[in-house]
């Protein structure tokens, strides 16, 4: 009789052990399933933050492109359509010239709206936005650009879309500013399972290894913006020999968008 009564006790011990940590155990997985739910709407918070933020600066370096243009081509044009007005009054035959620069401009102007657009890579496919880029270039005589293009095999995400072209922007500011370069090359290539980009200039570039020329072109900046999207993000560069940045996309969809570091 004792022994079946202690027998008893101790599987009501038993027992009582075991749900208790049943209820620990249980516990402790809710807390790491909250925790790790809150985690992931911070991170996707953080992201939708970023993707706002490169909106806004896609946007302001827009509007500087826009400004440069109007100032540097478009106004040089109808200062020139004016002069050439006042002297067709003497000389008709002068009338063609100022036709021509007239058509001139609204051809520029034109070509100018399609920038004006602030959702400008919602409305254009990725390498369209940045052929509208290399034309800009070339129209403002920048420097001598190109693009090379096969056909787009997956639509991308849209936010990617705009990751992407903002690294490339800011290699493209880079190279106009700071390169001393006279030729730009970019080469998009859609493959099966990843995008990857290209772009090289002939400027003077520098020594890859100095970490204090990264921070001052950004690279940094542009490798956490990659990050962002799953992308990744070369930079290479010799001096006298020009700069080149690689851009490796991948495009399925088991490679989501994450946020893994804040962008800089």
């Amino acid at each position: 009789m004792e022994r079946q009564q202690a027998a008893i006790l101790i599987a009501s011990i038993i027992l009582v052990v075991i749900i208790i940590f049943l209820i620990a155990l249980f516990t402790i997985f809710q807390k790491r399933k909250n925790s790790l739910l809150l985690q992931q709407r911070e991170a996707e918070k953080k992201f939708e933050t970023a993707i706002a933020e490169t909106q806004i600066e896609i946007r302001e370096e827009t509007l500087r492109n826009i400004s440069w243009e109007l100032h540097d081509n478009i106004g040089q044009l109808l200062t020139l359509a004016k002069i050439q007005v006042n002297i067709a009054q003497d000389d008709p035959d002068k009338l063609g010239e100022v036709t021509e620069t007239i058509s001139k401009s609204l051809t520029e102007l034109r070509s100018l709206s399609k920038l004006i657009n602030p959702d400008i890579i919602k409305s254009l496919t990725l390498t369209e936005a940045i052929t509208l880029e290399i034309e800009r270039f070339n129209r403002m005589q920048f420097i001598a650009a190109t693009i090379t293009s096969n056909e787009e095999m997956e639509d991308l995400d849209d936010k990617a879309e705009i990751i992407i072209f903002r690294i490339l922007q800011e290699f493209f500011t880079n190279t106009i500013k700071h390169s001393k370069a006279s030729t730009l090359d970019v080469t998009v290539h859609y493959d099966t399972d990843k995008l990857i980009i290209k772009a090289q200039d002939d400027g003077v570039g520098f020594d890859h290894t100095d970490r204090t020329m990264h921070s001052g072109i950004g690279l940094s900046n542009m490798q956490n913006r990659g990050k962002l999207i799953n992308a990744e993000v070369q930079l290479l560069s010799e001096k006298g020999k020009g700069t080149a940045i690689t851009l490796i996309y991948p495009y399925k969809k088991e490679n989501s968008i994450v946020l893994e570091d804040k962008i800089d």
